[in-house]
């Protein structure tokens, strides 16, 4: 009787598979509802664009049986995101897409959260920042800017920027440094915005990352000055009749040393198993692999750096470091 039962049990087996009644067991675990995908930023940024851009292709190359929605939480530059997932421990149908914020906002405002209160999931890239001003001023070149910023004296030129004591704010007081101008900085809630005030003139300059500017460059109406990377960037597709992303020089190239670049990650909330993260590292590599991904990271000159489990841990811990050394070197640590 019991050899009768284990012959047949390759066929039940089967069935089962063929029925679809397996399926998720043999996979392992699958969302079994709506995945919340949080942008702790503002509309129309790079963090919001990669966000929505992620969202489209997950469906549709039905990469997820069960749909993603883009969240956007950014009050409090962040802040409101982010402890939206600190509380949502164990939680495994929210992801997040982080920025810099990730560190500068608990640094600068006190905030009650780390980044050792998420699970990291995997590094996307990394985005560059661009040195901008309208393409009406006369400045061809970083130095020729800073210079008659410098001359006009302290807060004539105003510089625009995405958020307070953020990325932005912090390659201004860099740049400031460096070469004795002195900027007005003008915070905005998101790096569309910020575009958008670079060509209407209310602001001098920017330094706004690519995928931000580059509709407003390739339309004519702004002219980069310079990448704050220390080598150029390698897209050599031109994005105007006469320049591409390759053809933009390196500020250190032109007397500026500042280097900088910012995390585009997804974390999960804390307390998920390694099950849980490994689906959605899984997802995010076939979202990679599209021609969509990579036209995406083409258009918006990201550097294609990418990390997942351990290497990404430390990459992170050592990022904060980073960062914190920087806030407190412009005074943006809050005050204890």
């Amino acid at each position: 009787m019991k050899r009768n039962a284990i012959r047949k049990l390759p066929g039940v087996l089967a069935a089962l598979f063929a029925t679809g009644t397996l399926t998720a067991a043999a996979q392992g675990w699958e969302p079994t509802k709506s995945v919340e995908f949080v942008v702790p930023a503002g509309t129309g940024g790079g963090a919001d664009q990669m966000a929505r851009l992620i969202q489209g292709i997950v469906t549709k190359h039905n990469l997820m049986k069960q749909p993603m929605v883009v969240v956007n939480k950014g009050g409090g530059a962040g802040a409101e995101g982010f402890m939206d997932m600190k509380g949502s421990k164990g939680d495994p149908h929210k992801i997040i897409i982080t920025l810099s914020n990730l560190f500068t906002t608990p640094l600068a405002q006190g905030t009650p959260f780390s980044w050792k209160d998420l699970t990291p999931v995997k590094m996307m890239a990394l985005d560059q920042f661009v040195f901008w001003v309208n393409s009406a001023a006369p400045y061809k070149t970083a130095k020729e800017y800073t210079d008659a910023a410098k001359a006009a004296g302290p807060g004539k030129f105003k510089m625009g920027g995405t958020g307070a004591k953020q990325e932005d704010q912090i390659i201004t007081v860099a740049v400031e440094k460096i070469t004795g101008a002195k900027f007005t900085y003008i915070p905005y809630k998101g790096g569309g915005e910020v575009a958008t005030q670079l060509v209407g003139k209310h602001v001098d300059s920017t330094v706004n990352n690519p995928i931000e500017a580059v509709e407003q460059w390739r339309a004519g109406n702004l002219r980069p000055l310079c990448v704050f990377d220390d080598k150029p960037m390698i897209y050599k597709t031109k994005v105007t009749a006469t320049m591409a992303w390759s053809d933009i020089p390196t500020c250190k190239s032109q007397g500026m040393d500042v280097d900088y670049q910012m995390l585009r990650g997804i974390f999960m909330a804390p307390g998920v198993s390694k099950e849980q993260t490994g689906y959605y590292v899984g997802v995010l590599k076939k979202v990679m692999d599209t021609q969509e991904w990579k036209d995406f990271m083409e258009k918006g000159a990201f550097s294609q750096t990418t990390m997942q489990g351990d290497e990404y841990t430390a990459w992170v811990a050592k990022e904060e470091k980073r960062h914190e050394g920087l806030m407190a070197e412009a005074g943006f640590l809050a005050k204890k």
